[in-house]
């Protein structure tokens, strides 16, 4: 409201109730004021207490899962760990197996050449 309505307003109260109402009516507005206000600040307050409580719900919930999530991961991570350990080591033992079975037919080859070599060596010999 401007200045001008404002005093087209307080004249027509002067008018309808006289000047000895006015403040009798202006205390009367600043009462309602005032309880108006601080029916907004309970109201307000009130909304703040429950955001709180349920900002805290959300906070123990969201911990709560994400506690959860970790324990699950690393769960999953500690047994990939151990089936990677348990793969390695079978194929370290197959390979293991394997130089040895390739090391013992190089063993065999070697001596049948060797012997191939002697028993031919001597029968030129003869």
């Amino acid at each position: 409201m401007s200045g001008p309505e404002i005093f087209v307003i307080v004249i027509v109260v002067l008018l309808l109730f006289g000047a000895e109402k006015l403040p009798e009516i202006a205390r009367s507005f600043g009462k309602g004021m005032r309880d108006f206000k601080k029916a907004t600040d309970d109201i307000r307050r009130e909304i703040e207490t429950s955001t709180n409580e349920i900002k805290k719900d959300f906070t123990e919930v969201t911990n709560t899962i994400t506690k959860d999530v970790t324990d699950i991961s690393d769960n999953i991570t500690r047994d990939v760990n151990e089936v990677a350990d348990n793969i390695k080591k079978d194929v370290n033992e197959v390979a293991d197996e394997i130089k040895s079975d390739v090391n013992e037919a190089t063993d065999n080859i070697k001596k049948d050449v060797e012997d191939a070599t002697r028993d031919t060596s001597y029968e030129y010999t003869d």
